[in-house]
């Protein structure tokens, strides 16, 4: 056999490899890997585990309503306090079920993910090869292919293999980017159930927490009711007492006058009712922030044009006070329609790298709170926002804290609007530390929320 003809044929060959390989492109829907996740018979039982949880978890809440009719009773407090561990651990069963399953689907997640990237690499090489052979025949002139073959009959057979060979190659093509789109949907659906699953896992470990201190003050109820029910009195006073000392503490606030927690927390409800994010979650940024104000320092604009200033206490002389086009204009602007000084109002210094100017406790650079202005008079009722007034800064807070997409209320969804909150789009590398000490502070917050509704003090 001439040349050609052995060329030929091994174009077929390879032709016919990629089309017998059904593995590679052949690929199941998203449904049929769902479908694969259970068998009917774990389905089943996972189902009755969840509706025999879900039947300890509403018959734990109609205790709880019967008991707060009793509360502040010592009998009553004690079944509160009873049901609700014991609906916490019912609510833990069914996350640790939750999770149990979620558990199984990222691993068949991750086991698809690798079958399809693997199937990529061999169509790709397999490409490779067949994009080869079909340039080494399309580069052979014709009068050569013709005088190769061993007549018309084997020529025009090569000729058309040559054709096949470039439909092929578009089919297989776009077979690939479809094996590589299915992929990425693959690694979409699984960072989703990996959130869920962190989600789950902080769910239990708060009510586990609450479980430990319900069981303390469950045990301590229990204590006073050996010696005398008149003791309870005191066990109330003390209550009282923890909910004055909430209310009148004082809320630090980053480069404003501090204010009352029970201030703090109701501008953070009204936000929360504006915006969907937590009053903990609220208050926990404006805290540490706050705190990173400590660090970071207090600092005036000295030259508009420039952007350079200088230390409020100090005096030292810092270059990058402020983005001189980007967020001077604007702070000039917006001091100018509050009746305020741009020269004697202060802003954050310029850390490590990158400019300082951030406004007030919510700390915004001029350039992003001018973005929010228009909303946030619209939800303060006001016509002109000001970012030193607590108010309007709890309410910007909210408001961009919100499309960083912490409306959703999970850990998860948090944890990352927390870390874009500081660090934009590097959050998951710079801002992690950050939204940590966040949702550390949430949840001193959240208790304490939570230790004032419960008492109706």
């Amino acid at each position: 056999m001439s040349m050609q003809g052995v060329q030929k044929y091994m174009l077929v060959f390879f032709v016919g490899l990629l089309l017998g390989m059904g593995g590679v492109f052949g690929l199941q829907t998203p449904e049929a890997v769902e479908a694969q996740t259970l068998t009917p018979e774990q389905r089943a039982k996972l189902q009755a585990e969840y509706d025999k949880i879900q039947e300890e978890i509403v018959h734990w809440q109609g205790v709880l309503n019967e008991a707060r009719l009793k509360k502040n009773t010592l009998q009553g407090d004690v079944t509160i306090l009873n049901a609700q561990i014991k609906k916490a651990e019912a609510e833990i069963k069914s996350r640790n079920n939750t999770i149990a399953v979620l558990g199984k689907e990222i691993d068949e997640k991750s086991e698809h993910i690798q079958t399809l990237e693997e199937k990529l690499e061999e169509g790709r090489t397999s490409l490779a090869q067949l994009i080869r052979q079909k340039q080494e025949a399309e580069t052979t002139p014709l009068a050569i292919l013709m005088l190769s073959s061993e007549g018309l009959s084997e020529f025009f057979s090569a000729v058309d293999a040559i054709d096949v060979i470039n439909r092929d190659l578009q089919t297989h093509f776009n077979e690939l980017r479809g094996i590589r789109a299915e992929t990425e949907k693959e690694k979409e659906k699984l960072s989703e159930k990996k959130n869920a699953e962190l989600d789950a896992k902080y769910e239990v470990e708060i009510k586990r927490k609450h479980i430990k201190k319900d069981e303390e003050e469950k045990k301590e109820l229990l204590s006073i009711a050996v010696q005398e029910e008149a003791s309870y009195s005191q066990v109330l006073a003390e209550r009282e007492r923890r909910a004055a000392e909430i209310r009148s503490a004082l809320f630090e606030l980053r480069d404003a006058q501090g204010i009352p927690f029970e201030v703090a927390l109701q501008y953070a409800n009204e936000a929360s009712k504006k915006t969907g994010v937590r009053p903990a979650f609220i208050l926990g940024i404006l805290r540490q922030e706050s705190n990173l104000g400590q660090n970071v320092g207090q600092c005036l604009l000295v030259d508009a044009s420039t952007g350079a200033g200088k230390g409020k206490n100090t005096g030292t002389p810092f270059s990058n006070v402020m983005h001189p086009t980007r967020d001077v204009p604007v702070f000039l602007d917006v001091t100018k329609r509050l009746g305020r000084d741009p020269y004697s109002t202060v802003v954050s210094c310029p850390q490590s790298i990158g400019y300082g100017g951030a406004m007030g406790p919510s700390q915004f650079i001029p350039s992003t709170w001018k973005n929010y202005e228009g909303k946030l008079a619209a939800a303060l009722g006001v016509s002109t926002a000001d970012p030193w007034i607590p108010k309007h800064a709890v309410m910007a807070t909210g408001l961009f804290l919100t499309d960083l997409g912490a409306g959703l209320q999970t850990y998860s969804a948090e944890r990352e609007a927390a870390g874009r909150y500081y660090a934009g789009g590097n959050w998951a590398t710079l801002g992690l530390t950050y939204a940590a000490n966040v949702l550390a502070f949430a949840e001193k917050y959240q208790n304490d929320i939570d230790f004032l509704n419960e008492n109706n003090l």
